[in-house]
């Protein structure tokens, strides 16, 4: 079972290592009750001769024998069961927590290629199904071949003749067994897949509600919802029709073997090679693996299923990781804010050039603004200014150090990034300013009142203990752009990343975040993706985006007089000079 591969459960063993000493009770607690079954086939070998002679006496005897060896290895197996489960379920979490933390270190690029539901659903579900076959394997699979050995020593040791017989019939089993587990590992790894899909699709569909019931497209949705269902049952039922076709034809040989085995039996002791008391302990022997060999076969199945999952779980491990900083990166220790932008070049994946030999400086304090069309590349500098991508060509300065001799982290301490689009996370007001930093409580409100949130946070029955709801949805769009501010400016960042903080909100709430950016642009950098070009009219420097060209740079009204491209977006919006 433990193979090496990408869905081999082998790689997990690690995981077990600090619970040897529970593992060591564990085993020995299996040991003590895999003992008891061939004690139990003897003592029925005992019981039945006797009660074919009447003896009551004897019978009472070995009934009482009997029930004591079963208390042992009831009592046995319920310590092998509930200290295993232990560690078992601790492979699954610590494999969860592993594979949450490579997601919040792959790169961005390559992270937003998978959809939130199907890195949801291998976070959850898939991870849950590893637990539960690492869990079958320690407590269900292993006792139930150390019983197969042990049980089937014992009928050798009665009749290796006989046992002979018996051992035919194994691979026959075992190899239909392996035939039906790699057809059930194909089709559950595409169930899993379609179960993904339909999670992603139920996500779009619960966050796009509103969208679909203002185009009154839920016919289509349901549409949507009831092909990607049908998909997900055709591939089950797939997964289902195959664990049905295997019991049967598994159950037929298994019956098959054992009626063979009684005749060869009968045929033994006629010929005086074994006597009625021997056979009857090899037949409960016999009955004594019928049962753990069907375990086997459930148990191959679901493990199949498993290897499926840790295969997708595996496949995230494939996904690039984040840039590491290098041997000796630096700390900016008296950060002032200032950007230099050096020659830069940077394309995507298909090789289309987003940004082409761009240069750009930026003092310390300047108000700059970043407008230009859809794609000129304006958010793609702020990506690269956070190192969430890196450039082909070019350097980017911040304090005149090239930003990849600068540790990432301390970096994005300094980039204080308010985007377009809030988001929050579930919890209090509070901490969701804080947002899992070091901060007192008065450097939290102060934040907050600079930010021009704290009235109306303190307006709320419960201020800052506010609870937010899934995607801040009892709070306004301008209360979480304010809230975004504050978060923004907490810890004090030299520079402050705005993408058209108010582009989307009407005019009232604009004017509250308005003066909670100006109270926060007060003695910082700051840089202005801008969409609405009346934002940008006071910038110290503007810079025009073209196809990922600087096509000009100067105030609002040097690149009013000179009626070029930024003079075309602003007679569009109707802004004159």
């Amino acid at each position: 079972m433990f193979i090496q591969s990408e869905a081999g459960f082998r790689r997990l063993l690690k995981f077990l290592r600090p619970y040897l000493k529970k593992l060591f009770w564990g085993f020995f607690s299996m040991a003590i009750y895999v003992a008891c079954w061939p004690i139990l086939a003897w003592l029925a070998g005992e019981l039945i001769p006797k009660i074919g002679e009447g003896d009551f006496v004897k019978v009472i005897q070995v009934i009482g024998t009997a029930l004591i060896v079963f208390l042992i290895q009831k009592t046995a197996q319920f310590f092998q069961d509930t200290i295993l489960a232990g560690p078992a379920l601790r492979i699954s979490q610590n494999l969860r927590k592993e594979i949450f933390s490579k997601i919040q270190r792959v790169e961005l690029g390559a992270l937003e290629k998978l959809s939130s539901g199907d890195i949801t659903y291998r976070l959850t579900e898939d991870a849950d199904r590893i637990g539960e076959v690492i869990y079958k394997t320690i407590q269900d699979t292993l006792p139930c071949l150390l019983q197969l050995v042990a049980v089937f020593g014992y009928m050798i040791y009665l009749d290796w003749q006989l046992s002979f017989a018996t051992l035919i019939l194994a691979p026959l089993v075992a190899i239909l067994v392996s035939i039906f587990g790699s057809k059930v590992m194909l089709t559950a790894e595409r169930s899993q897949k379609q179960v993904s899909n339909l999670a992603s699709l139920i996500g779009e569909a619960i966050q796009g509600l509103s969208l679909i019931r203002a185009f009154a497209a839920e016919k289509w949705m349901q549409e949507r919802f009831n092909k990607e269902i049908e998909q997900h049952r055709k591939a089950r039922f797939k997964t289902l029709r195959l664990l049905a076709l295997q019991h049967p034809v598994v159950g037929f040989i298994e019956a098959s073997g054992i009626l063979a085995i009684l005749a060869i039996g009968a045929a033994r002791i006629q010929s005086g090679g074994l006597n009625s008391q021997g056979f009857s302990s090899y037949i409960a022997a016999l009955l004594m693996v019928i049962d753990p060999i069907s375990h086997l076969t459930t148990n191959y199945n679901e493990f199949k299923q498993g290897q499926a999952s840790l295969k997708r779980l595996r496949e995230i491990e494939k996904e690039p990781l984040e840039k590491q900083d290098i041997l000796g990166a630096e700390i900016i220790r008296e950060p002032r804010g200032e950007i230099k932008i050096e020659d830069l070049c940077f394309s995507y994946e298909d090789g289309k050039e987003v940004l082409s030999n761009i240069n750009i400086e930026i003092d310390k304090g300047e108000v700059v603004a970043l407008v230009g069309p859809s794609g000129a590349g304006k958010s793609t500098i702020f990506s690269l200014l956070m190192r969430f991508i890196y450039p082909q060509k070019g350097k980017l300065f911040f304090d005149g150090k090239e930003i990849s001799q600068l540790k990432t982290r301390n970096l994005r301490k300094e980039l204080a990034l308010v985007p377009q689009r809030v988001v929050v996370f579930s919890g209090s007001i509070y901490d969701s300013i804080k947002f899992g930093r070091e901060a007192k409580k008065d450097e939290i409100i102060n934040s907050a009142k600079i930010a021009n949130a704290h009235d109306f946070i303190m307006s709320l029955p419960e201020g800052y203990e506010t609870q937010l709801e899934e995607r801040g949805t009892n709070l306004s769009g301008g209360q979480l752009q304010r809230i975004a501010i504050a978060r923004a400016i907490l810890g004090n960042p030299s520079v402050l990343l705005l993408d058209e903080a108010t582009s989307a909100l009407d005019a009232e709430a604009e004017e509250s975040i308005q003066i909670g950016l100006s109270q926060a642009m007060v003695g910082r950098t700051v840089i202005v993706i801008a969409h609405r070009m009346s934002t940008v009219q006071e910038a110290n420097k503007i810079i025009v985006l073209d196809n990922g060209s600087i096509c000009d740079i100067g105030t609002h009204d040097e690149l009013i007089k000179k009626r070029g491209r930024y003079n075309d977006l602003c007679s569009r919006q109707l802004i004159r000079q």
